[in-house]
């Protein structure tokens, strides 16, 4: 556990931020298995572990609708990956002119894709996307 002095970790359990001196917890993740292990498709040779902020207890989750606003405002990449787990490709967000909702629906016009939200400074997973 950690006790986050200043606040604004995007937590992975409920796709908010955190808030100052609350207590969150710092843990490994592997979205791309959970992804295959749900759709049945391979994780491949992207199938990385990384850290994720979660909250240490039962949160709830995020059970909203769109996209949350914990995620907004930031510079972004949304990374597609096929069914054998390779990277089809990407759109770079910056608060330019494409939207989240914009650069996920030029994605998902391929069938074959499956997205990830990522941070662009360290490549950090912040949220899988499902098709609407």
């Amino acid at each position: 556990m950690v006790e986050d002095e200043e606040g604004g970790n995007p937590l992975r359990c409920c796709l908010g931020r955190s808030l100052p001196y609350e207590a969150i917890a710092l843990v490994s993740y592997a979205p791309l298995r959970r992804w295959a292990r749900e759709t049945g498709a391979t994780p491949g040779p992207y199938s990385e572990v990384g850290p994720v902020f979660i909250h240490p207890d039962e949160c709830g989750g995020w059970t909203g609708s769109g996209f949350p606003d914990g995620i907004r405002g930031r510079r972004l990449v949304l990374r597609a990956y096929s069914a054998a787990g390779g990277i089809l490709g990407g759109r770079l967000l910056d608060g330019g002119e494409m939207t989240i909702a914009e650069g996920l629906a030029e994605l998902y016009r391929d069938p074959r894709v499956a997205a990830h939200v990522r941070a662009v400074e360290f490549g950090c997973f912040l949220a899988g996307t499902r098709r609407s």
